[in-house]
């Protein structure tokens, strides 16, 4: 079974969303389908969008499993995001969760150390 993900994320602000967005995957958008939605490829058919949509921003909350969850946690920093919240779940998974400014949430997980 093949599979896509094309995980969408409402927004108020879309100049403002775009360059946050930027900073946290840390590359510019893939590609723009049109003025109001921005898309990055974070993996081969797996892609999240932000998408200006006002009446709906603030409620989106997506997780990322990655395996460079130390190293990508400390990429994000160096461009100046700090996660809003940081758990360790009793089986050692881990999560850092980052807040755009609608307040929409997307965290990263990583497998137990």
């Amino acid at each position: 079974m093949e599979l896509a993900l094309f995980a969408g994320i409402p927004v108020t602000d879309y100049d403002a969303s775009l360059a946050w967005y930027e900073r946290l995957f840390g590359v510019p958008a893939t590609f723009f389908p049109n003025d109001v939605e921005a898309v990055w490829e974070l993996a081969e058919n797996r892609s999240v969008y932000i998408e200006l949509l006002p009446e709906r921003a603030g409620h989106a909350f997506h997780t990322v499993f990655v395996s460079d969850f130390d190293a990508r946690v400390a990429a994000i920093a160096g461009r100046g995001l700090e996660p809003a919240l940081r758990e360790t779940y009793e089986n050692g998974v881990r999560k850092a969760t980052y807040r755009d400014p609608d307040g929409n949430e997307i965290g990263f997980g990583g497998a137990p150390l």
